[in-house]
């Protein structure tokens, strides 16, 4: 199709050729980066005109102008290509991972009882309703079930910190839905490198695989974590606080642990959410604390929701496994909503119903881990994963939308109009 439309100005092109021998070749196809920065500006747009038109948040604009412009609809963006971007989502989510790490605080958890007794609780819960419904009602072998729960536990940190900023909510229930948030994406990632260890311990040939691998998952993403928090504290506590040098040494760094973690074959998003809890807990004299990412970080999003929802394998979709990602996410809203009303925690019963739905996205993170596990045995992950990649695909349009209804719900929103979050 781009060749016909372009073959007017082929011929004009090659004629010119014959006169200015510098010219390179006309071009077949759109340069990847071409196409790729297109599409982030289409990204750009829709989320922008969703959130002026509907209300909605930007982040269902994002996904939406990947999945339609990437390879299983319209193909304009190559699954070459998008290989090629991956370093770049790698480095988004992680930067997104590293603000939900630092948000964590731990010792909130400590001094209340109740609300360490809801996550323990929701994430509990959530994890063995979806492995029940995994294995005995979609009928997944029970490592795969494993798989799929350790995908689908957590909720989305990068979808509900965007939401909470794009939103300018403050309140009880806001700081609740990021605490769960922050614990069931640690909770999954150590249930994740389990899973790693069964997998293998089901398809290995080498029993070493079982055991060596999760440890290399786990040991290598803390030592990566703390050796570039040491360094992000010991250059910026040289440099004034609150300053734009130490921005840039914060995500210097930031980088640093994501390409030393690329080139271990360690999970990005486990090694750069390990790195904001330890400069979140080590950080006593305060260096880092007051220190934020710009706003800058919301092109980040953009470009990391578009190839998330580039990667999305909808040429594989059927009714059946629709009907069973439903069936997936129904049991897990029930497993999560009904653990924080149970638990109690300080806030009345409707707070925690809400907060329950606005740790409901389910978003990038899953669909790496789902794709980290998948790569494992290609020929048999792919197709036993489906079902997590297509519940995420189902909230990448679903969970956001939730998230904000619980926090204008709680009213604990700005008003829209005044609201300066997001790029816009």
């Amino acid at each position: 199709m781009f060749s016909h439309l372009t073959m007017p100005v082929r011929v004009a092109w090659e004629d010119l050729q014959e006169r200015l021998f510098f010219l390179p070749p006309f071009p077949d196809e759109l340069d990847p980066l071409a196409l790729f920065s297109m599409l982030l500006v289409v990204g750009l747009l829709v989320g922008e005109w969703l959130r002026a038109t509907l209300g909605w948040p930007k982040v269902i604009g994002y996904v939406l102008a990947g999945t339609l412009f990437g390879p299983s609809v319209l193909g304009w963006i190559s699954i070459e290509a998008l290989a090629q971007i991956r370093p770049i989502a790698d480095a988004a989510l992680g930067i997104l991972m590293l603000e939900i790490g630092r948000r964590l605080d731990l010792r909130w958890l400590r001094d209340n009882h109740e609300l360490l007794r809801a996550t323990l609780g929701e994430i509990t819960l959530s994890f063995a309703t979806i492995f029940l419904f995994a294995w005995a009602v979609v009928g997944l072998i029970p490592a795969w079930a494993a798989a799929a729960a350790a995908v689908t536990m957590a909720s989305a940190p990068a979808v509900v910190l965007l939401t909470v900023e794009e939103s300018g909510a403050q309140g009880q229930v806001t700081e609740r839905i990021i605490l769960h948030t922050a614990l069931s994406a640690a909770a999954s990632f150590v249930v994740f490198a389990v899973v790693v260890g069964v997998v293998h311990a089901e398809y290995s040939e080498h029993w070493a695989n079982a055991v060596v691998h999760p440890l290399w998952v786990v040991v290598g993403g803390l030592i990566i974590a703390w050796l570039m928090a040491r360094i992000a504290l010991l250059v910026a506590a040289l440099l004034p606080k609150r300053s734009l040098a130490q921005v840039f040494i914060l995500a210097a760094t930031a980088l640093l642990a994501v390409g030393t973690a690329r080139m271990l074959a360690v999970p990005v998003f486990l090694t750069l959410f390990l790195m904001g809890v330890i400069l979140s807990c080590t950080d006593r004299q305060k260096t880092l604390s007051y220190t934020h990412l710009p706003e800058g970080h919301w092109l980040l999003a953009i470009i990391l929701f578009v190839v998330v929802g580039a990667s999305l394998p909808w040429p594989d979709f059927t009714w059946l496994i629709g009907l069973q990602a439903i069936g997936l996410l129904g049991v897990r809203a029930l497993a999560k909503i009904a653990a924080l009303a149970w638990a109690g925690g300080g806030l009345t019963g409707a707070k925690r119903v809400l907060v329950g739905i606005g740790i409901q996205p389910l978003s990038a993170t899953a669909v790496f881990m789902a794709y980290e596990i998948a790569g494992l045995y290609p020929e048999i992950g792919r197709s036993s994963l489906s079902l997590p990649l297509f519940a995420a695909a189902i909230m990448e349009l679903v969970g956001p939308a939730l998230c904000r209804l619980a926090l204008v719900r709680a009213g604990e929103t700005v008003d829209t109009e005044k609201s300066t979050g997001g790029v816009a």
